[in-house]
């Protein structure tokens, strides 16, 4: 099991993520009610992913812009790549 750090900016004209400054920011439509923001920027992860939507887990931060979620499976190291991390 891996983990990937997010920056989350909920309510965006469009759903987007990218590596800015070493840090993976997702921009999904949904608002930051009642968990659908977190909800769907865990499904954009799976999906780029390529794993199972459950597979993702919201382990830190669903009241913040910052979170930490878990994916099983997936090591670190496979996430970076997957999700196209630059290199360090």
């Amino acid at each position: 099991m891996g983990f990937v750090s997010v920056k989350v900016t909920p309510g965006a004209r469009d759903a987007a993520m990218e590596w800015r400054d070493g840090l993976l920011r997702v921009r999904v439509r949904e608002k930051a009610e009642k968990g659908r923001a977190n909800e769907a920027v865990a499904r954009l992860l799976a999906k780029q992913l390529g794993v199972a939507a459950g597979d993702v887990v919201l382990k830190r931060g669903a009241t913040s812009r910052e979170k930490l979620f878990e994916v099983a499976g997936v090591e670190d190291a496979e996430i970076g790549r997957r999700l196209g991390a630059p290199m360090m």
